[in-house]
């Protein structure tokens, strides 16, 4: 499986911190916001990944990050010249994809939980159809919303309704099979212009063969597209670190743990990170 991660759009929420900076390279307290849905692929163990940007910014996501290598991946980088919607990305990363299974992550988003490495490998693992990841919010009218029955099962999806037939959102993670680009290629624009992912996602409803992976207790789902949503995340990632003593997507720490990168690697990035706590912490995970 390839993954994409989606981080384009212009930032125009976080204006003005956003005029001349990449939104996923702000921080979320010690670490680029990217690094975050980063690490949401690599612990799927997904390698390969396509990182999509403005005309502005993938040179810039391309200088942050590089070629990969020094997590065990392969990154590649790809141009959205103007936010055509979501599902636009299917298109831009077609001959990536090669007619294979794909995961799409949204590039401001920030998810935790203890059994999330679980649940996205099982994901990663489901064949045919797609599942989404989806959890209860108390603004369903903001996002595109999944009506469930009462086995769990999907049965009907909306994009940003006015009047939300559930409080179960569908969170920026998605996976997909084969299918994905013939029903890509197949999408019309909607009402706003824009290619919707929800259109995706409700043809495979449609095919029956869409499935919900609910996030409950003990999870954390955070859209990072707001001032306030950036400082609530820097906290809440603070708090987690300080009181666990455990990085949220260290992603030498994942890629050691999926056998991708040797202890050398880790202490060569310890070394260059020397002077930071993150240092630290890499050289403790080898020492």
């Amino acid at each position: 499986m390839r993954g994409i991660l989606l981080a384009g759009g212009s930032g125009t929420r976080l204006y003005p911190a956003t005029l001349s900076v990449n939104k996923q390279l702000l921080p979320v307290y010690d670490k680029p916001m990217i690094w975050y849905p980063l690490s949401v692929l690599m612990m799927a163990g997904v390698r390969e990944i396509l990182v999509i940007g403005t005309p502005e910014d993938a040179p810039r996501l391309s200088q942050a990050l590089g070629d990969g290598a020094q997590w065990g991946l392969t990154l590649s980088y790809a141009v959205q010249n103007s936010p055509r919607g979501v599902a636009e990305a299917f298109l831009i990363g077609e001959a990536f994809l090669d007619g294979g299974p794909c995961a799409l992550i949204l590039g401001d988003n920030l998810f935790y939980g203890a059994r999330l490495e679980a649940q996205l490998r099982a994901a990663a693992a489901g064949g045919a159809g797609a599942t989404v990841f989806a959890q209860r919010v108390t603004d369903p009218e903001r996002f595109g919303v999944v009506e469930l029955d009462g086995d769990g099962r999907p049965v009907g999806i909306e994009e940003k309704p006015l009047r939300p037939r559930s409080d179960w959102a569908v969170t920026g993670l998605y996976f997909y099979d084969g299918e994905l680009g013939g029903i890509a290629r197949g999408l019309k624009p909607s009402a706003r212009g824009e290619l919707e992912i929800t259109d995706v996602n409700r043809a495979y409803l449609e095919a029956g063969r869409l499935r919900v992976e609910r996030l409950g207790r003990g999870y954390a789902w955070l859209d990072l597209g707001t001032p306030e949503a950036l400082l609530e995340a820097s906290e809440f990632v603070r708090a987690i670190q300080k009181r666990q003593a455990l990085q949220i997507a260290c992603l030498e720490e994942i890629a050691l743990g999926q056998g991708w990168i040797d202890r050398d690697a880790v202490l060569a990035q310890a070394e260059r990170m020397s002077n930071a706590p993150y240092g630290a912490y890499l050289r403790s995970l080898v020492g």
